[in-house]
């Protein structure tokens, strides 16, 4: 009876198999279709939820007739839903691509809607204008850690509510579909602007601005809809006055914000938003005393993109030199590097890069390069990395301090001689040299220290246990030195043969120099350091010498 049964059930198993097979079902044993032949659905999305998640951001307490407002939202004429839901279908992705120029006029039932809500905005931004500029300078005195604690523990309960709310679901969504420019452009051109203004003239959560905020971010990715953002009345004011907010999640897509901000093609409103004295010191005052290492970040990311941006830094950059900028960089610079002395960098190393890059790039800037070699704390600081026992640890730092130092020293030719008499930064710079092999602009301003400090040794009236050291040092380092040299071939001093022989010549110099402290140590001496020659022995010190010599000798004369 059972197998009986058993026999109908495999039976019916079979039937139903064949019955797929001719309804066009593929045999699994086939291989898929290549991924360009199937279509991308993942970016088809339904117009009419995009507008409804829109419309759950439209703030609770919204004044003035919010009503109105989500009435004209639900206006939206269905018949314009279904022709806007076939043309982003028509292409193999599911999505049809449009400009903000090329989009059809209004999405909407009437402009009646996005006057109607712009008025509203309008109206909101001037009642609270007068009031938000009453607190520009709220919390300038604090600890940023302690106002940051506060600040949680202030909105705490009001973003509890957020918890299992529609709202934050919604806005969420919205923000990953921002990141498209399609369903951007169509969040435009449906009033997503006017409702995030709305949200962050009158929400007290900051979970909730971090989301406008990371949503405006994300449209403000696609250039082509920045001009939607900057002639939004009032967004760029509001967006500005988040900088007087205590928390770093909120302030980390602010400077995100305005770093995107800056690198577009409306660079200039970013920068106008900008441009108020107390705006740019509560920037630096962010910067100098949060406890997050990810606003850290985006803060710095935010200076090398004024820096970078040639027309924003003349605008912004002086002012920000004149508020205190370079005294800011060298309390960032000791903050990071006594962490490092202390092998606290394991996980601040992006940090760490940050800042020296930050270092970096000003002190190749004609406009301030002065005020930071006119630091002598700056010079110290840096040179405190090239004589750090760990390289591997720091590597990236080392070689951003080498190219720093580079810099420096360029302008300031006074302190070569004291550099030039410390053998350990000598040391520090030849042990980086692997980690500036593959960097051709870092390895070239080693090698141009070491030349500059060497041209300062005046060999003949260096006494005996000075040129011991150096040729202790030299020997000691010598298969460093032998490894980069081989590694580099020299090229052709003619730059009219070769435009990049100029960055050869460092290197050259630097070991003539050195051939010149060996051949002279090998006369003075000679006598004292007899007895350490063993014949043969090629792990001598003078076995060592004589090979970095002649390797050095053919390295000149090649």
């Amino acid at each position: 009876m059972e197998d009986r049964e058993e026999e109908e059930e495999r039976r019916e198993e079979e039937e139903e198999e064949e019955e797929e097979e001719e309804e066009g079902s593929p045999p699994s044993h086939l291989p898929l279709a290549p991924p360009f032949d199937l279509c991308d659905t993942s970016t088809t999305v339904d117009p009419s939820y995009i507008i409804s998640l829109i419309r759950k951001l439209l703030p609770l307490d919204l004044e003035k007739q919010p009503q109105k407002v989500e009435h004209n939202i639900n206006s939206i004429q269905g018949s314009q839903i279904g022709s806007l839901e076939q043309d982003l279908t028509k292409d193999c992705n599911g999505m049809k691509k449009t400009t903000a120029t090329e989009a059809p006029e209004d999405y909407t039932s009437g402009r009646n809607l996005v006057d109607d809500f712009r008025d509203k905005c309008e109206d909101l931004y001037n009642d609270k204008k007068h009031s938000s500029d009453a607190n520009m300078n709220h919390g300038m005195s604090q600890e940023f850690g302690e106002e940051e604690r506060t600040s949680v523990s202030d909105t705490r309960k009001t973003d509890l509510s957020l918890k299992n709310d529609p709202w934050e679901d919604s806005g969420c969504i919205l923000w990953d579909l921002s990141a498209s420019e399609t369903h951007a452009d169509f969040m435009v051109n449906n009033l997503l602007l006017e409702v995030l203004l709305a949200n962050l003239y009158v929400s007290k959560s900051v979970r909730v601005k971090e989301i406008c905020l990371g949503i405006i971010g994300n449209v403000a990715c696609h250039d082509v809809l920045s001009s939607a953002i900057v002639s939004s009345n009032g967004l760029l004011e509001t967006v500005t006055q988040q900088l007087f907010l205590d928390d770093s999640t909120c302030l980390s897509e602010l400077f995100r914000l305005f770093t995107v901000g800056l690198q577009g093609s409306k660079f200039i409103s970013w920068t106008e938003a900008l441009l108020s004295e107390h705006v740019l010191l509560r920037i630096l005052w962010i910067i100098g005393n949060t406890l997050n290492s990810v606003l850290l970040e985006k803060s710095i990311e935010f200076l090398m993109t004024v820096i970078n941006n040639q027309e924003v830094s003349n605008i912004l950059l002086q002012r920000l030199i004149k508020l205190g900028l370079p005294s800011l960089v060298d309390s960032l610079l000791a903050g990071e590097i006594s962490k490092l002395a202390d092998g606290n960098n394991q996980d601040r190393s992006s940090v760490n890069d940050l800042i020296l890059g930050l270092v970096e790039a000003l002190s190749a800037t004609d406009s301030c390069s002065h005020v930071i070699t006119s630091n002598s704390d700056v010079l110290s600081l840096v040179c405190s990395i090239v004589k750090l026992p760990d390289k591997l640890e720091v590597a990236t730092s080392c070689v951003s301090a080498v190219v720093i130092i580079a810099n420096l020293l360029a302008d300031e030719e006074h302190l070569m001689l004291e550099l030039s008499k410390d053998f350990s930064f000598l040391q520090g710079l030849l042990d980086i040299l692997p980690f500036v092999s593959d960097d051709p602009q870092a390895r070239s301003a080693l090698w141009c220290i070491v030349s500059r400090l060497l041209s300062r040794v005046i060999i003949n009236d260096t006494g005996m246990s000075y040129l011991h050291e150096f040729a202790s040092l030299f020997v000691g380092k010598s298969h460093l030195i032998e490894e980069d040299i081989e590694g580099h071939p020299m090229e052709d001093l003619e730059e009219s043969v070769n435009p990049d022989a100029h960055k050869s010549y460092a290197t050259t110099s630097s070991l003539r120099r050195i051939a010149c402290i060996l051949e002279k140590w090998l006369i003075v001496g000679k006598t004292a350091n007899s007895e350490q020659d063993v014949a043969g022995d090629g792990n001598s010190f003078d076995s060592k010498l004589q090979r970095l010599l002649n390797n050095c000798h053919k390295y000149v004369r090649s």
